[in-house]
């Protein structure tokens, strides 16, 4: 007897945030402290590129829950609760775990409540800021406690950006997003099609939205394509 199997969409790739930028890693100093303003730089790296520069650069990274950030001031050190050395990269572990979160290294993480633990000014809530944003915010409120403080702010690890590969596809599941990412990247990078799968992809964007939820917010935006 004859065996008939659907031909349908059998992979389908969901994105928690907006592809935007690459780890690692991205650092940023309060803005009062750094003597060139933001166009001037623009406008030189486009006097050096020329033609070959893009219209506009990436827009900043914005912080999310889980993130790993290090916050820094300079002569005192980590502001991390229970730091005891500078910052160092995370130990990646294989994605797919049960916690699902990778070693966190030096850095304090964005509880689920938006917000960071640190010395001496408790509990401030970061998510939705830009590094450049935390590092000036952490700087208005450290002056109260230090003289003319210098914050630097580092993105340790990125585990707020992720994505779920589903559907006919060797090893589906949740995956980090740390660079900009193409379909077929990202199909290779679950295993590749099982033998079943025909060529038809179909893409779920959530909303712009800090807070992504399957059921709630603005409508999806869904794509298919063929590959």
């Amino acid at each position: 007897m004859r065996k008939v199997f659907p031909r349908v969409a059998r992979c389908a790739v969901f994105f928690i945030a907006i592809i935007f930028l690459a780890l690692p890693c991205f650092a940023a100093e309060s803005t009062s402290d750094v003597p060139v303003d933001k166009a001037m730089k623009e406008q030189l790296r486009q006097e050096i590129m020329g033609k070959q520069a893009t219209a506009t650069a990436d827009d900043e990274y914005v912080i999310g829950y889980r993130d790993i950030v290090y916050v820094e001031i300079y002569g005192e050190g980590s502001m991390e609760v229970g730091a005891e050395g500078p910052a160092s990269s995370a130990t990646v572990n294989t994605e797919g775990g049960d916690d699902f979160i990778r070693g966190r290294g030096a850095g304090a993480e964005v509880r689920m409540d938006g917000r960071l633990s640190l010395k001496h000014i408790g509990d401030v809530y970061v998510v939705g800021m830009t590094l450049t944003q935390l590092a000036d915010y952490l700087k208005k409120v450290y002056s109260s406690i230090y003289e003319s403080p210098s914050v630097t702010t580092t993105l340790v690890q990125s585990n707020s950006r992720q994505y779920t590969m589903m559907g006919q596809i060797k090893s589906p599941g949740l995956f980090h997003l740390d660079f900009p990412l193409s379909v077929v990247k990202a199909v290779a990078k679950a295993g590749g099609f099982t033998e079943w799968a025909n060529s038809e992809v179909t893409i779920i964007r959530q909303p712009n939205s800090l807070v992504a939820s399957s059921n709630e917010g603005a409508e999806k935006k869904r794509t298919n394509i063929h590959l």
